[in-house]
């Protein structure tokens, strides 16, 4: 079994939970550490989310803070009638087990890409201010790192903050060009497959079931943003952005990925639009564009099944 050694770059947000707790309960993924940026919600908060479901999951792994905003433009608000104010839902905040990691996220992803050459994927799940602010602490983490995994962009299908946007790239859009621009291998897992692969309230009762305390806590987070779905968008369930893009990385053969450079725009109506550039002289993105999509949610939910019984392995070691 190959075991990826990852460090997740997050803003958690109720999508940032499940893919965060998928993660914690993969076997396959070596969770080194999390970083954490603006977003979904305030960096703060989403730092002491962060620590709370490495609390949930048992697991005593740094968390480092980082940016609070944007590269360039003034910040959009906060996503609050998707994930709460707090970040999940009507889930009450929690107070964190322990402090934050002392290093800003940009050294954080520069240090231990740089002390594991060629081992560590850096997965971003919020915008991709913190990756683009290591490549200026550090140019050398673009050789240092395995591989970037991104959840953002919408290449060949709509946004979803504004017709030509997805969320994350929409909130830095100029960290997305410089991420996008630099000397490493890049795949984006994007809103052309997300909207694909969907659970409903169901499905997370059947994850209580087996792992009654995390599943539990996905549940009442999960009907909160199942709600935003129903009422908004006309979905009885929610998509699984941030999941899928650590699916992406234990099973990428549920994905169909084509090849080619991308220009963010940056400015202006489509500002966050994501558009891919063959002519373009740059480093070809993966994109996905096709996915097994009842392979990324049994994925999903059988692993989540299995995370209280991780949590409780890791607490008897």
């Amino acid at each position: 079994m190959t075991v990826h050694k990852i460090i997740i770059d997050t803003d958690p947000g109720i999508d940032d939970a499940m893919a965060l707790h998928h993660a914690f309960a993969d076997e396959r993924l070596d969770v080194v550490g999390l970083t954490t940026v603006f977003g979904n919600v305030p960096v703060k908060t989403a730092t002491r989310n962060a620590i709370h479901l490495t609390d949930l999951a048992g697991l005593n792994i740094p968390v480092a803070e980082g940016a609070a905003t944007p590269l360039t433009i003034v910040p959009n608000p906060h996503a609050d009638f998707v994930h709460g104010v707090e970040g999940f839902g009507d889930y009450p905040p929690q107070v964190p087990s322990r402090e934050k990691d002392a290093r800003s996220a940009a050294e954080f992803l520069c240090e231990v890409t740089k002390a594991n050459p060629g081992e560590i994927i850096i997965c971003a799940v919020g915008p991709l201010t913190n990756l683009a602010l290591a490549l200026q602490h550090d140019p050398e983490i673009a050789k240092n790192a395995k591989k970037v995994v991104i959840m953002g962009g919408a290449v060949d299908a709509p946004g979803n903050v504004t017709p030509f946007a997805e969320a994350n790239i929409w909130n830095d859009p100029h960290a997305a060009q410089v991420v996008f621009d630099a000397d490493w291998e890049v795949t984006l897992v994007g809103l052309d497959v997300t909207h694909s692969v969907s659970c409903n309230m169901d499905d997370f009762r059947d994850v209580t079931k087996n792992s009654p305390d995390i599943g539990k806590f996905l549940e009442q987070v999960s009907d909160y943003y199942i709600k935003f779905y129903t009422e908004n968008v006309g979905v009885n369930g929610c998509y699984l952005h941030d999941p899928a893009a650590v699916i992406a990385i234990t099973d990428p053969e549920f994905f169909e990925v084509k090849e080619a450079p991308l220009n963010t725009i940056l400015e202006g109506d489509e500002v966050g639009n994501t558009i891919a550039d063959p002519a373009k002289n740059g480093r070809p993105i993966k994109i996905c564009f096709e996915v097994n999509d009842q392979g990324v949610k049994d994925t999903f939910l059988s692993t989540l099944k299995k995370a209280d019984a991780r949590r409780d392995a890791r607490r008897s070691m």
